[in-house]
């Protein structure tokens, strides 16, 4: 596929991956949209051009694990799995519900294509650190890729793991920092500053990436990099996005971290994604 066309089929499965989650979420009548919808074109790129995977193999021993960090925005990791073809379409009204294999956080041990539990902030990227040290021991081509919060970042554990990567020269890990300055109870910056987190990153033994996490071209430009690069470090890319991208009253907006959207918002939110272009 040329560039140029690959962009244009990414920006498309961007927009049903928001519309996806947000049928989900709506159906459900709980889920988290907010960083559902930050994380939308970076997990296009991911599912639909880098990642080693197989949905009719989903445990094949030298697939690519990804690792979503902060599991509560597992909405769009359960629309990048059913439109992947892990399950089928009708799952996507299953959200939250009692027995379902789509529970309100990731969970292995139900849902197809899960590599790792995930849900208490903090702990996911410390697994992905886990599995990227198992992988190179066995000499393995496959690589982690674990998707984390800026919110989350707030917490040690996660310069723990960031500074353990970095001792063992994990060049099969990717960590993607989506940094859309919300949490759950309003701006990070005034909740519990991190400072220039992508400084820290470096700091801490890392090279980073800072790229609009909107942009498609600028997703796959850093993919490239990281992919290409003969540096001996965890790559971070620092992905600048915003919360509830896509819909004009979800952006920016902190109480959309965690709430469902009624009928009248439902319908317009799908009307603002289907008729919207993001970059």
């Amino acid at each position: 596929m040329e560039r140029e066309e690959l962009v244009q089929f990414l920006k498309g499965k961007a927009k049903e991956l928001r519309k996806t989650a947000l049928t989900m979420i709506y159906t459900a009548q709980s889920g988290h949209p907010g960083g559902s919808f930050s994380a939308a074109e970076i997990m296009a790129a991911l599912y639909f051009s880098e990642l080693n995977v197989d949905p009719k193999d989903p445990a094949k021993a030298d697939r690519d694990r990804f690792v979503l960090s902060k599991g509560h925005v597992c909405p769009i990791l359960y629309s990048s799995l059913i439109l992947k073809g892990y399950m089928d379409t009708s799952e996507i009204y299953n959200l939250r519900k009692y027995g379902s294999i789509l529970q309100g956080h990731p969970d292995m041990k139900k849902t197809p294509g899960v590599d790792i539990s995930t849900g208490s902030l903090g702990q996911g990227i410390s697994t992905a650190v886990g599995m990227a040290i198992g992988l190179k021991r066995d000499q393995s081509k496959a690589r982690v890729f674990t998707l984390v919060g800026d919110g989350e970042s707030q917490e040690g554990q996660v310069w723990e793991a960031v500074e353990t990567a970095a001792k063992y020269e994990l060049t099969n890990l990717v960590i993607i920092l989506d940094k859309n300055r919300i949490q759950n109870d309003g701006f990070c910056e005034e909740i519990m500053p991190v400072q220039d987190i992508e400084a820290k990153f470096k700091a801490f033994g890392c090279d980073t990436h800072n790229i609009n996490g909107h942009s498609i071209p600028e997703i796959l430009d850093a993919l490239d990099a990281i992919r290409n690069t003969t540096s001996c470090k965890p790559q971070v890319i620092v992905a600048n996005t915003t919360k509830g991208k896509g819909v004009s009253y979800m952006e920016d907006v902190p109480s959309w971290h965690g709430m469902a959207p009624n009928e009248e918002l439902f319908e317009q939110a799908m009307k603002e994604i289907e008729e919207g272009e993001i970059v």
